[in-house]
């Protein structure tokens, strides 16, 4: 039994060396910059989202990836998925152009129902994920939060 002891040393000693090669890496910065209406019917529309992704790393970010979900109210009224890749420069920013699928029914929904409560804004977030194309980093969240003023209010 003892032959085995430095064996699992050494092991242990390997994976904790791993982990300090592990690359640090601060969540990047995702905000909306634009979003434009593509088609769609009256149950799902597809619309075009430019997101701004600033990298606050010393070092560039390769990014295989997005995905991203739209919460309003609470409830998700919009997501979607990007397989593009892009590489964001060391504490620079890339604009990532990326499709989101809405229910505007259920959107309409959660705004009137505010608006009969006589609420002047709504809460929204925006998570998701980048995929990162690093072999010991392979998702970076991301979360941004904050209200929209409802039409109508002061």
């Amino acid at each position: 039994m003892l032959p085995r002891l430095p064996q699992i040393f050494a092991l242990s000693l390997g994976l904790s060396a791993c982990s300090l090669m592990a690359p640090k890496f601060n969540r990047p910065n995702v905000t909306v910059i634009s979003i434009e209406m593509r088609g769609g019917n009256l149950l799902q529309q597809n619309f075009a989202v430019r997101l701004n992704i600033q990298n606050p790393n010393d070092r560039a970010l390769p990014v295989r990836g997005l995905h991203a979900e739209l919460n309003v109210g609470g409830e998700q009224i919009a997501g979607g998925v990007s397989d593009r890749a892009v590489v964001i420069p060391a504490n620079g920013k890339s604009e990532f152009d990326m499709t989101i699928t809405a229910n505007l029914a259920l959107a309409l929904l959660k705004l009137t129902d505010k608006a009969n409560r006589h609420a002047d804004s709504i809460d929204y977030d925006l998570t998701g994920a980048a995929s990162i194309d690093l072999p010991f980093l392979r998702n970076l969240p991301f979360h941004q939060s904050g209200t929209l003023k409802l039409p109508g209010s002061q």
